[in-house]
């Protein structure tokens, strides 16, 4: 029971965050509990960080003096002292405390009292957020989407594809930064995760990290010498020729290597063609032909000429190009303030046809237009970071079909429009104004 006090309480809270920043405020004149004009002339930068209040940098307008600071939010006024905010000076710049319920007067910690208003969460915002968490089918949002207009869909999936981006940057840089800063090891492990496809890209990234590649250098003229390095890190030298063993004992004793325990390659369910063992191989001659240069792939300016340095083509081509090259040069471009390669990036999506997947179908059915690769990443990210997270209130199209309402008709529809939530999440009588 307290759990699920708890988690009615967070929602609550998210709802009253949600109106205050998207101003869904009802008709009339907002006024602090002392009967002065408040008016919004700006909600602020939402914090989405642990510590310090909800909204920094607000601009208000009390009694018509305008005021610049934060605006911490809560459900109950006491709430403030609750967390100990009386105490904290980081909250000693709150202009105003907004509230669903003003039980009591707060203070900051120089004894200051802060100035509060109620905000009561719009009866439809309660009941359409209500509707999405417990929906029964998925995506939750599936009844609107055909009624959002296609220009603002596209945009959605413009941010979500750089935003989509931006995340696999951070992931390539780590790479970088823990390969003491070379380019050349992140944009070798980034295309040795894509060739575990899913099942083994963490131990392929691993394997990947345990090669030293200034070390394979000296052998990189000898295919044979380069295979057995490769296939002996991975520990897989049982699964081929025996010759290979002998030359990885070689080498191991030469540069003081430690190999791979083999249990981490998984082989179940894994087509022939696709066994670690033969991925290794493979890459260990493309490696021996050069045509893992990070230089050389970012001189690259179309799928064609990547195609044509790496030496695939197909699908194949068009799942590297999506998950290793575009996410480097993005990453690449962004770190190194080479705005052409981020441009180029994004012309390389345009060029490969959607994904084709149970995500990318679902969508489509849906009603989502999905034109390139770009839009398909987008709406990976949409379901992984946003509909499986029960992340509606950040989602751009949650965002529609929760405000469109009230950003249309300009006014709060009548509380008999829903009643659902109020049971499941009640809220505590307002205080008075």
């Amino acid at each position: 029971m307290r759990k699920y006090l708890y988690l009615c309480q967070l929602i609550m809270e998210k709802l009253l965050h949600y109106t205050w920043k998207h101003r869904l405020y009802p008709l009339g004149t907002l006024a602090t509990t002392d009967d002065k004009t408040v008016e919004v002339i700006d909600p602020g930068l939402h914090n989405r960080g642990d510590a310090g209040p909800d909204f920094f940098n607000a601009k208000i307008r009390v009694n018509g003096t305008e005021w610049v600071g934060n605006v911490e939010l809560h459900l109950k006024a006491s709430d403030w002292f609750r967390h100990g905010h009386d105490r904290d000076s980081a909250y000693d710049n709150v202009i105003l405390h907004v509230v669903t319920e003003a039980d009591m007067e707060v203070t900051t910690s120089s004894g200051r009292v802060v100035p509060q208003m109620v905000l009561t969460i719009p009866e439809r915002l309660r009941t359409d957020y209500e509707h999405l968490l417990h929906q029964d089918k998925y995506p939750p949002c599936y009844e609107r989407i055909p009624d959002i207009p296609k220009v603002k869909t596209h945009m959605f999936m413009s941010a979500l594809q750089t935003e989509r981006l931006e995340r696999k940057t951070r992931e390539i840089v780590k790479r970088m930064k823990d390969s003491r800063g070379s380019w050349e090891d992140a944009y070798f492990q980034t295309l040795a995760r894509n060739f575990g496809f899913g099942i083994n890209s963490e131990a392929f990234e691993t394997w990947a990290m345990t090669i030293d590649l200034n070390k394979a250098a000296h052998h990189r003229d000898d295919l044979f010498q380069i295979e057995a390095l490769f296939i002996g890190q991975a520990g897989l030298t049982d699964r081929v020729d025996e010759r290979y063993a002998r030359e990885y004992a070689y080498l191991q004793k030469k540069f003081g290597l430690h190999p791979m325990k083999p249990a981490i390659w998984k082989y179940l369910r894994t087509r022939p063609q696709n066994f670690p063992h033969v991925r290794v191989m493979e890459l260990a001659r493309m490696y021996h032909e050069q045509r893992t240069g990070l230089s050389q792939m970012l001189d690259c300016k179309d799928v064609k000429a990547i195609g044509k340095l790496l030496g695939v083509k197909g699908s194949k081509l068009d799942l590297i190009v999506i998950n290793t090259v575009i996410p480097i040069m993005f990453a690449y471009g962004r770190e190194n303030g080479k705005e052409a390669l981020c441009e180029r990036a994004f012309d390389l999506f345009e060029e490969i046809k959607p994904e084709d997947n149970n995500i990318v179908r679902m969508w489509q059915e849906c009603g989502l237009q999905v034109r390139n690769a770009g839009d398909s990443q987008a709406l990976i990210q949409l379901k992984k970071e946003y509909c499986d997270k029960k992340e509606c209130l950040r989602c751009r199209i949650g965002r529609e079909v929760l405000t469109t309402p009230f950003l249309s008709c300009g006014h709060p529809l009548p509380s008999s429009f829903g009643t659902a939530i109020s049971s499941t999440f009640p809220v505590k009588g307002q205080g008075s104004r």
